[in-house]
């Protein structure tokens, strides 16, 4: 950690000592996380404070402010500003910030998983993970010179041609969910900035410092006051977002609910919008599958950071005589260790809050109501040191029905629901009839079978025996139908699409007014 920074929380966590970093961000000094404007680290003059709680003790770890309404404003102002100067950047330099970029998130990876872990709850393995993928974003978005490359078509008439140029939009804005606090943020203001964009940033109230970190981090890389700014809060901020004219995009991944209102709202008032939302992902396990890779891969990709990830396969169906499995799977779950996210060997640690928790247990027991078989009970758990904390053990329902509300509610925990089907046609019958398009898997040896399911599943991101086929950023996060809102995807060549817009220039240079120039004979430089 050779250039993180100065002071921090570092007083207010020493409850957790495990966790604190020798040194930590300027972002977090004292005990309320700040706005960030204009290149400044802002203390809100708000009334109104949110308690962040670590999910594996409850106890309060740091205080988000709702940003007030001059302090949004100030936000948007600051970024307005900033584009002035910053859209009209060389490509070439903000590449160069982004190669810098990379390097500091590389740098002091392990220091924002620690914060992940403090605020979110997931494993220290899993949080690197969540900075490991953003990180992947980043990197890819050095071959900016690549990707913002505009069209040409010469001789569209005598000495006429058109080409085409990809440029900003002009002040963009992201609102990000609790589940991935550092990958998610960097889906959206990096690919943004590297644009030519500038960014007001609403990271999720639950846990934002990651945010915070990776925002201080790109100030350190070069990118200039008012390129990013940092506001806080819930429902007002998010309005703010919607409605304010100076914002042209808005960026989202969250609930259901909060998707579609921010889609409908934004989309209203004349903002391009891409909404991340619910799923309910599948895994079709055929019978002549690898059983011993099947089994592990259903394992981690169901319970993996307490099943609160939009690709997790929370939804397993059973071909034939594949069903057979079922046992050996419930012991492999059993024997996944459930621990808070910093103590070695964890497998599952604990969920958000304790209302997810009790959301989670209800809709297991909403199973059993309605006639599945709760085959592995997790809700009853209890962590030896952390028994305030907000854990879930690994629980599994067999003998769901397409019409239970534990198969047709999105979970979001650590709980796989499993049906039955007589056929791969069935499966895929299944599937299809589901309101979601985020993901789902097969599992086979047999690649005939691979490419009739590929080839007929409506689903957005398909996996051929990997469970979460999330794809790196050289192409794009592709969810369809119901998990998804707009009609330009996440990162990838859409993600540069979606924070530019093209401009079209025709125009006419006549040969015969060709001037002559003396011959210029030194070497030219590009700046």
């Amino acid at each position: 950690m050779n250039r993180l920074l100065s002071t921090g929380l570092c007083s207010l966590r020493k409850v957790q000592t495990n966790l604190v970093a020798s040194r930590c961000l300027s972002s977090f000094q004292g005990q309320n996380t700040k706005n960030f404007i204009n290149g400044e680290f802002v203390e809100s003059k708000t009334t109104d404070w949110i308690d962040v709680h670590n999910p594996a003790t409850n106890e309060v770890v740091t205080r988000v402010p709702k940003s007030t309404p001059d302090e949004m404003h100030a936000a948007v102002d600051a970024a307005s500003q900033a584009f002035m100067t910053w859209s009209q950047e060389t490509v070439m330099a903000r590449q160069q910030v982004m190669f810098k970029y990379q390097q500091l998130i590389k740098e002091n990876l392990k220091e924002i998983a620690k914060n992940i872990t403090l605020e979110q709850g997931k494993t220290l393995v899993d949080a690197e993970g969540d900075v490991i993928r953003g990180l992947q974003v980043v990197e890819h978005l050095c071959s900016i010179t690549s990707l913002q490359l505009g069209e040409t078509l010469p001789g569209i008439a005598k000495d006429m041609e058109t080409y085409t140029m990809r440029v900003p939009l002009g002040v963009c804005a992201g609102i990000t969910p609790f589940n991935f606090p550092a990958m998610i943020p960097l889906w959206m203001f990096p690919v943004a900035a590297v644009c030519g964009n500038t960014y007001v940033l609403k990271p999720s109230e639950r846990d934002p410092g990651a945010s915070m970190m990776l925002v201080e981090l790109a100030q350190q890389a070069g990118v200039p006051d008012g390129v990013i700014n940092v506001i806080h809060g819930q429902h007002e901020a998010v309005d703010f977002i919607c409605d304010n004219p100076a914002i042209r995009a808005v960026s989202f991944v969250g609930s259901d609910r909060a998707g579609e209102y921010i889609h409908k709202k934004a989309s209203f008032n004349g903002k391009r919008v891409q909404c991340n939302m619910g799923a309910k992902n599948h895994g079709v396990i055929m019978p002549d599958a690898n059983k011993e890779n099947t089994l592990n891969q259903l394992t981690g990709a169901a319970f993996g950071a307490a099943g609160q990830r939009c690709m997790a396969l929370s939804t397993a169906i059973f071909v034939g005589d594949a069903k057979e499995w079922i046992p050996e799977l419930v012991e492999r779950s059993k024997k996944l260790k459930v621990n808070a996210g910093d103590q070695p060997g964890t497998d599952v640690g604990p969920l958000i809050s304790p209302e997810a928790k009790n959301r989670v247990c209800s809709l297991v027991q909403s199973g059993v109501d309605e006639g599945a078989s709760l085959v592995l009970d997790g809700r009853e758990v209890v962590v030896p040191g952390y028994e305030k904390g907000n854990f879930v053990g690994p629980t599994i329902l067999t003998d769901v029905k397409n019409n239970m509300t534990c198969y047709t509610e999105e979970i979001f925990g650590p709980v796989l629901v499993i049906l039955h089907a007589d056929t791969l046609d069935d499966a895929i019958t299944l599937i299809n009839s589901n309101p979601y398009g985020n993901g789902t898997a097969i599992f086979t040896t047999n690649g005939a079978t691979a490419k009739k399911f590929t080839g007929q599943i409506d689903v957005g991101q398909i996996g051929v025996n990997v469970p979460i086929p999330v794809p790196l950023p050289m192409f794009s996060f592709t969810g369809s139908r119901g998990s998804f809102r707009g009609d330009t995807n996440f990162y990838g060549k859409q993600g540069i699409q979606f924070y530019t817009q093209v401009k079209t220039v025709t125009q006419l240079w006549k040969e015969e007014d060709v001037s002559h120039q003396k011959a210029q004979v030194a070497m030219p430089v590009m700046k």
